[in-house]
């Protein structure tokens, strides 16, 4: 059977799961959405990268999706490795993005030839022909070849699960078009077959993109298999990049049919199989039956660009709600994600906290999320931005940030970012919206997203991704809020909170319970207040004025994982347990903060 493997690569929310989903269904697989994890269900975005498997018109096609946003740009660079082409997805409406760029950026220097399809081509913004003009810009903007520049074309409605060649053969434009043949087929076409001119009797060449972990089979490797083929019980040589060696011995084969894994007998040349028994198995290394054979050309994977900390819970309510509270049993937890999770880095020579690199702000707090659902409880340190030195010079990450807002917001937006370092660098107008394209540090967009939405009134998208290391931009002063600071431990009361919404915003709802250095809002004027939110109000014999006064409570301003990592300060702690996430100060009484600042 011929076989063709692609990548699905896109922009965060373009539609490249629901294409996926509807191509599944189309080839039989009923029931089934690549987007399986429950995160990534409840955000609507795909974190991790995942294989599926089609039959179509008697040829096997690998489907691998990728994650369209930034933070988890380490998964699509090694995925692109071991598929032969890929589909670019780019919304009619939105065109070209940040993510987009990256990813189109990896396949071209690959020498992929994409096939683009232009999606969402029913939405009432939609101008299918300007994105197809964006996207050629795109092409040559990227040093794209007159070969890669001549790409094939795709108009879909994935959700409908619709395409079609030209607009015209739409169902919107009285087409005959009913369902993606015409993409399947153009697949067909274009892609070649993966199996061709491989020798399955040859020598095994396999090299893992991917690895998953399974309980009783330990590490799992996904790989693709470029020469040969793979069985169980297999003895085979590992290769790193540098050529060391070491032996390994297969236990279980298996290749992907629908989104299931299937165990086999074999995987031969051009497949992607998963293969079990090789416990210290990692990413670009070459698996094979030749002892001299050079490994296949490294996997790069970009490096980490923020830190923080993460360490026991020594809050007040430390132990209350988790089951896994101990130092060993974070640093159990964290290995266990090394094995899976390429894009992070740990440092565990610290006895009483572990330096946590990844690649963005989410990256970190989809794995926080994941370890509260599972019953950890720790605590975190604010984010940083990790610094090198190149010459003697200092370097820091810095990114570009495409943002489309209604025009009437371009001012505020331009002036926050440009006391963050930022610089205008390119400005395009669509009607009322526009397009603002940005260039400035990392640092200066960590914390700045809360505030986008604020100053964008909900309306505005703002994407962003890293571009590399550059020299250092200079001080930045974010924070533009202090913290309101709870003196008193108890339950906060309606009136006090009444009392206090006056002079920032709150964290809390009445009947929150509260400790000694628990930071239960922000202060407007920047200012740190330590305030008492358990205090009721006096009771008295005689009638006031304001007595029949009704307490009128603003909605609370509740703190999520990611919120907490982009609101705290240095000086603070985000406690992070199954049910709470809370900001409290690393010194806790008035008097050891005191002292802190004192020593500083």
């Amino acid at each position: 059977m011929e076989i063709r493997n692609i990548a699905i690569i896109a922009h965060v929310d373009h539609g490249k799961t629901t294409l996926t989903d509807a191509i599944l269904k189309q080839c039989g697989v009923e029931a089934a959405s690549m987007d399986s994890n429950k995160l990534e269900q409840e955000r609507g975005i795909t974190i991790y990268a995942k294989n599926a498997s089609v039959e179509y018109k008697g040829t096997k096609i690998n489907i691998v999706d990728t994650p369209g946003h930034a933070d988890f740009g380490s998964e699509v660079e090694r995925v692109l490795r071991s598929i032969d082409d890929v589909l670019l997805i780019v919304d009619a409406a939105e065109g070209p993005m940040p993510q987009t760029r990256f990813v189109l950026k990896k396949s071209l220097e690959l020498g992929f030839k994409p096939i683009v399809v232009i999606n969402k081509i029913d939405k009432p913004a939609a101008d299918a022909d300007r994105c197809h003009e964006q996207v050629l810009e795109l092409f040559l903007e990227l040093g794209a070849s007159d070969e890669q520049s001549d790409f094939p074309v795709v108009y879909a409605v994935g959700r409908d699960g619709v395409a079609a060649r030209t607009l015209a053969d739409m169902p919107s434009q009285g087409g005959e078009s009913r369902d993606l043949s015409p993409l399947l087929d153009m697949i067909l076409e274009k892609v070649e077959p993966a199996n061709e001119g491989h020798d399955a009797l040859g020598a095994l060449m396999l090299q893992p993109f991917n690895l998953a972990y399974d309980n009783f089979m330990g590490r799992l490797a996904v790989g693709r298999l470029y020469e040969g083929t793979v069985r169980p019980n297999q003895n085979v040589f590992i290769k790193k990049p540098d050529g060391t060696t070491r032996t390994g011995r297969t236990t279980k084969v298996f290749t992907f049919k629908g989104l299931t894994r299937v165990e086999t007998d074999a995987a031969s040349a051009g497949d992607i199989a998963l293969i079990a028994g090789l416990p210290e198995i990692f990413i670009g290394e070459t698996v094979t039956t030749d002892e001299q054979a050079a490994p296949l050309p490294a996997i790069a994977v970009d490096e980490p660009t923020i830190v923080l900390n993460f360490l026991v819970n020594n809050s007040p309510f430390a132990g209350r709600e988790g089951k896994f509270v101990t130092s060993r049993q974070i640093r159990d937890r964290l290995e266990k994600e090394l094995e899976v999770n390429v894009g992070l880095k740990v440092d565990f020579s610290q006895a009483d906290a572990f330096a946590v690199s990844g690649r963005g702000e989410l990256h970190i707090a989809v794995l926080l999320e994941n370890m509260r659902r599972e019953g950890y409880e720790l605590q975190v340190s604010q984010p940083h931005v990790i610094f090198h030195e190149e010459n003697g010079v200092k370097m820091e990450p810095f990114e570009e940030v495409t943002i489309d807002t209604p025009s009437e917001f371009q001012g505020a937006i331009i002036e926050k970012l440009g006391l963050r370092a930022f610089i205008l660098q390119n400005l395009t107008q669509h009607a009322d919206q526009v397009r603002l394209t940005l260039k400035g540090p990392t640092r200066g967009l960590l914390g700045y997203r809360n505030q986008f939405v604020i100053d964008t009134r909900g309306e505005g998208i703002l994407a962003s991704r890293f571009i590399g290391f550059e020299p250092y931009a200079g001080e930045i002063r974010k924070r533009q809020v202090g913290s309101m600071i709870s003196m008193a431990s108890g339950k906060a009361l309606g009136y006090s909170l009444w009392t206090l919404q006056e002079r920032g915003v709150l964290y809390i709802t009445p009947a929150t319970e509260v400790y000694e250095g628990m930071v239960i809002g922000n202060t407007s004027k920047g200012e740190e207040m330590t305030v008492n939110p358990t205090k009721g109000k006096n009771q008295s014999n005689v009638r006031s004025s304001g007595m029949d006064e009704a307490i009128v409570l603003f909605p609370a301003y509740e703190l999520s994982i990611e919120r907490g990592l982009e609101t705290m300060s240095d000086d603070e702690y985000l406690e992070v347990t199954p049910q709470n996430v809370r900001l409290r100060k690393i010194y806790r009484s008035e008097n050891e903060r005191a002292k802190a600042r004192r020593a500083d």
